[in-house]
């Protein structure tokens, strides 16, 4: 059992050291590419708190994203680059966001809670898009400033793309750590049980509808976090971040990497951008082919490429 555990420990800290000297062994481009990558593992990951474990799929998880990026982008142009500030106002600005719209709507099951989740984004989306004096419209919003961290007196930057890149893994690595201490929580077990059969969760004393709402604004705000860091990585806030299509990548990036092991939808959105990258040289058309390559990944991995292989290689229970 300790060599089990040891062996389950082993594996995240390989993949954190690695992380971490990414930048000393590979391009500045490459380094640029994983940034967005963990950017984009952090929403995946987190949009699978609604899927994975509560059974819940939803398509506005971008407005959430884009919520947390307008606030960054406000806040630097109002001349406000205190880091804390800048992730702590992008958190609870989702917070309250994912508070509202999941009140309405965790109320229903299945295509319905998909459909209402996709009409409140695309709502964001057009508030993001039309209210040009505030967002910008669909030039959005660009930064020319990034945020400063005062660490024991030193004050930081982030212009280079290696200390943007640090920037990005700290605060995606704490978000993840955060996300994994709730889904091994009792709170974690509970939206399981919700996922197999809310009836039952009902009939010992559960308050589904509660609960559900607890799933949706952690979610919402952990991807707030994420819409934090790209607009300060992409020096931009776009009423793109709101569209149903940005709302899918979550959803795709998922079933590639799987829903059933928590860092499922992380190795997704690895796989997801780099094939991104080998299409894009042959082609413009990737999403094309990205279609093609989804097909056999949802046949032959039925729980994503990542879980599949965890599952066969080294018998790792999942969720």
């Amino acid at each position: 059992m300790k060599i089990q555990a040891r062996i389950n420990l082993a594996g995240p800290i390989l993949l954190v050291l690695l992380l971490f000297a990414a930048p000393l062994v590979i391009p500045i481009y490459w380094v640029m590419i994983l940034s967005e990558i963990l950017i984009m593992g952090l929403m995946a990951v987190s949009f699978n708190l609604l899927l994975g474990y509560t059974g819940l799929l939803s398509f506005g998880q971008g407005a959430f994203f884009g919520l947390g990026a307008y606030t960054a982008a406000l806040l630097l142009q109002a001349g406000h680059d205190n880091l804390f500030l800048i992730l702590s106002a992008g958190m609870l600005v989702a917070f309250l966001g994912s508070l509202v719209i999941g009140f309405f709507s965790v109320r229903l099951d299945e295509i319905f809670f998909a459909m209402i989740t996709l009409g409140f984004g695309m709502l964001f989306f057009s508030i993001a898009h039309n209210w040009r004096d505030v967002t910008g419209g669909s030039d959005g919003l660009p930064v020319f400033s990034s945020p400063t961290l005062n660490l024991f007196g030193n004050q930081l930057t982030f212009y280079t793309p290696n200390s943007m890149y640090y920037l990005i893994l700290v605060s995606v690595l704490v978000g993840l750590g955060l996300l994994r201490v709730i889904v091994q929580s009792p709170f974690g077990l509970i939206l399981k049980a919700l996922r197999e059969n809310k009836q039952r969760v009902s009939f010992v004393g559960g308050n589904v509808k509660r609960l559900r709402i607890a799933a949706f604004t952690i979610s919402g705000t952990f991807t707030g976090l994420a819409g934090v860091l790209f607009c300060v990585f992409n020096t931009m806030a776009t009423p793109g971040f709101m569209h149903w299509s940005f709302s899918a990548k979550p959803v795709i990036m998922s079933v590639i990497g799987g829903t059933g092991v928590f860092l499922g939808p992380l190795f997704g959105a690895g796989i997801f951008f780099v094939l991104e990258q080998i299409i894009i040289q042959f082609t413009e058309n990737w999403m094309f082919f990205l279609g093609v390559v989804l097909v056999p990944i949802v046949l032959f991995f039925p729980e994503g490429v990542f879980g599949t292989l965890l599952n066969k290689f080294f018998k790792q229970e999942i969720k």
